[in-house]
């Protein structure tokens, strides 16, 4: 059974920097896509960005681009979403999330396997 377990989240002040951090357990780490969602009371919730097993490719939503990196740690089972330029509209319940699957629609739809117990971000000043 896999785990995810996000770390990160808090208070930034508009314009300001985060960086969140997901471990994964219970299964080999490399035979995972992973990636980041979030969710505002009230609303869907949104693809933010995933990552491939091999870190080599990248997608981002479009309300993040450029501003938000993802990357990964093979090493360290870890996944990590860097927050630049962060503006009140990021403020959410971010989850991480990990499929055998990259891309297509389980990534579009979020309808993936594995899902973290979600970490608030809070963009305010």
């Amino acid at each position: 059974q896999v785990q995810l377990v996000e770390s990160g989240g808090g208070l930034a002040q508009p314009g300001g920097s985060l960086r969140l951090s997901c471990a994964l357990s219970g299964r080999s780490f490399g035979d995972y896509a992973l990636g980041w969602f979030r969710q505002v009371p009230g609303k869907e919730r949104e693809f933010v960005a995933s990552i491939n097993w091999f870190g080599s490719d990248t997608n981002y939503g479009d309300a993040v681009k450029g501003r938000f990196t993802i990357s990964r740690d093979n090493a360290k089972n870890m996944v990590t979403l860097q927050m630049d330029s962060l503006e009140p509209e990021d403020t959410a319940v971010y989850y991480c999330a990990a499929d055998k699957a990259f891309g297509g629609s389980k990534w579009a739809l979020g309808t993936l396997e594995n899902w973290g117990q979600g970490t608030l971000v809070t963009v305010s000043s």
